[in-house]
């Protein structure tokens, strides 16, 4: 999964949206004006988020955008992928070979990262954002840490080899 400018100010404009919930629909003016994003930057974000059922127009004096569905039914990842498209690292098929290239076993490791920070994101709602909840999506850094953790550690069996921050790791918490 990417993580770019276009995801951040879609999630941004999103969350703009979220807190002007059950009021009159938002123009992209004012979330232009709020937020401190192009109006035509904005045309093209809300444009994918419209076909992917996240916001809906309405149309004439005093029209906007609303949300589709509820804040709390919409994720972070669903807004990303939306705007950005599910662009994580490619893996290969199994090739039959007993060891992987190096190349190999790098595509393997980003695509799980990859895969890792969806799952994140995907936890986390707009109303959680919209809240600014300290504990979005009830996820602590040591609990990535540990998914981070067992990727390479599964990677390290696979391969028969220690990664060498492993060594780093025992020699620092002595």
């Amino acid at each position: 999964m990417r993580l770019s400018t276009r995801g951040r100010y879609a999630v941004s404009a999103m969350v703009e949206l979220t807190r002007n919930v059950g009021k009159r629909p938002v123009t992209l003016a004012e979330i232009s004006k709020s937020q401190g994003i192009s109006l035509s930057y904005l045309e093209q974000l809300f444009a994918p988020m419209r076909r992917e059922n996240l916001v809906y127009g309405v149309r004439g004096p005093g029209g906007g955008y609303r949300l589709a569905k509820s804040a709390d039914q919409i994720t972070v990842a669903q807004i990303i992928m939306a705007v950005d498209g599910y662009v994580g690292a490619r893996t290969e098929q199994d090739t039959g070979q007993p060891e992987a290239s190096n190349e190999e076993q790098k595509q393997a490791v980003w695509a799980d990262l990859s895969k890792q920070v969806y799952e994140l994101l995907n936890r986390i709602t707009l109303q959680q954002m919209a809240d600014g909840s300290g504990e979005i999506a009830t996820v602590r850094g040591d609990q990535a840490a540990e998914g981070i953790d067992e990727t390479r550690d599964r990677e390290a069996s696979r391969t028969g080899t220690e990664p060498a921050h492993n060594t780093w790791r025992r020699t620092a918490n002595r």
